[in-house]
């Protein structure tokens, strides 16, 4: 059985062994102060969520974070579901599944018109749970980075 809770300031050790695997899954890298800015903001609610899921021993399995904006296209915001990652042992288990739906739960009852969320195309394993829970756009993401970033 799954237990998913809110990220809170006790969750910081299991949290972050989880967030520098998904940072090295994507290829990534953070200076520590934007790992701790993130968590911060996420634990004092300031605009960032995130939750926690654990087996019944309480272990850690994977992490959800996501936010709120305003739409043009609607009166009601919409949900991003920015960050998605369940530990490589854990998958397959149904725990990227429920973390999604923590999400979806959560944005339904705060009002949210709809949850969304990027993936890399050739992230073949998720993209098949992604095309079970939801349904693809077919938009083509772009970006534009600032400040020498």
């Amino acid at each position: 059985m799954v237990s998913i809770d809110p990220l809170n300031a006790a969750d910081r050790d299991d949290w972050l062994p989880l967030w520098h695997a998904y940072l090295v899954f994507y290829e990534s890298a953070l200076p520590d102060a934007v790992t701790d800015d993130v968590f911060a903001r996420i634990v004092a609610n300031d605009g960032l969520h995130g939750a926690i899921a654990r087996d019944d021993a309480g272990h850690p399995l994977g992490f959800v974070h996501w936010l709120v904006h305003p739409s043009t296209w609607s009166t009601d915001g919409y949900c991003y579901l920015e960050d998605l990652f369940v530990s490589p042992g854990a998958r397959g288990g149904g725990v990227g599944a429920a973390l999604i739906a923590h999400v979806r739960d959560w944005a339904d009852a705060a009002g949210c018109e709809k949850v969304y969320w990027l993936t890399q195309s050739a992230n073949t394993t998720a993209r098949a749970l992604y095309d079970r829970v939801a349904q693809s756009t077919g938009f083509v993401h772009y970006e534009m980075p600032l400040r020498g970033v």
